[in-house]
């Protein structure tokens, strides 16, 4: 596991999306995660929505479904799924973010910590994670978390920000450690650390995709959008220099070079509940 040489804190986490919000909306919009190109021809636009289409047809839910979104940002992916049938409850730690989410039918948001949810047992058939779990101070506990909501059967699918294994020191020292301190990310794990952590926890691993190659150019095209807007406009300068978490403005170049040495890899999980009794084989 990736650490920061500065602990990152479940208050510095939910300060950052509050401070950086309006940078957000605006550089990257109403999704905060990675493009998901399939063909390579996606708009920008197109890449986040297929990115949420894919989580979608990883959980393969019905109409009628429950489902919980961990770390649901401005609601966008909750909003597409509730579109689709399902019954969605997201949680966020940013009450900028649950502020500046429209009402939709199908959907509750709320401004509360994943990791001290209070949502019942075995109450819904579903759950995701879109780049959220890395902002957990306690990875093992947001498994445990995911387990203890979901019904026997249930699907936690998990999208998220990983350390290649073995990976050298000078891209810990370098980009990783860096990375995890400007994003905001009390660690970062590799796959095999998530697939453990998820196995303690009683969820069988389904399926395990590296999605690098089609979501990495998710950094080029912010970069270029941050430069433009940095030089063009003094609202952001304003924004960005005056900010207590304007170094998140470095990890833009270092998360592309962090893609394209391999440091960083970017992994979908699907994880299952086992009913009781049942064996994780």
């Amino acid at each position: 596991m990736i650490v920061p040489r500065h602990a990152q804190s479940t208050a510095a986490v939910a300060h950052h999306y509050d401070e950086l919000d309006p940078l957000y909306r605006e550089l990257w919009g109403e999704h905060v995660h990675h493009g998901f190109w399939r063909t390579g021809r996606e708009t920008p636009a197109e890449a986040v929505a297929a990115l949420s289409d894919l989580v979608a047809e990883t959980l393969a839910f019905g109409p009628g479904a429950k489902l919980v979104d961990i770390g649901c940002g401005y609601g966008a992916t909750a909003r597409r799924f509730a579109d689709a049938g399902a019954s969605v409850t997201g949680l966020s730690l940013s009450a900028e973010q649950i502020a500046h989410a429209p009402p939709h039918d199908g959907v509750t948001l709320l401004r509360q910590d994943w990791l001290a949810n209070g949502l019942p047992d075995g109450r819904f058939d579903g759950a995701y994670a879109i780049e959220s779990s890395e902002h957990m101070v306690d990875k093992p506990a947001f498994f445990a978390q995911a387990a203890r909501v979901l019904v026997p059967g249930g699907r936690l699918v998990v999208c998220a920000w990983l350390a290649a294994d073995p990976v050298p020191r000078w891209q810990v020292d370098h980009l990783l450690r860096p990375i995890c301190e400007e994003g905001s990310l009390p660690s970062m794990g590799t796959a095999a650390e998530y697939q453990a952590m998820a196995e303690a926890a009683g969820l069988r691993m389904r399926l395990h995709r590296d999605l690098s190659a089609e979501v990495a150019r998710t950094w080029t095209i912010c970069l270029r959008r941050f430069l433009a807007a940095f030089a063009m406009r003094a609202d952001v300068r304003a924004k960005v220099l005056g900010a207590a978490n304007r170094s998140f403005a470095f990890s833009l170049p270092r998360l592309i070079l962090a893609y394209r040495t391999g440091a960083m890899r970017y992994g979908l999980f699907c994880f299952e509940k086992v009913a009781p009794g049942s064996s994780l084989a």
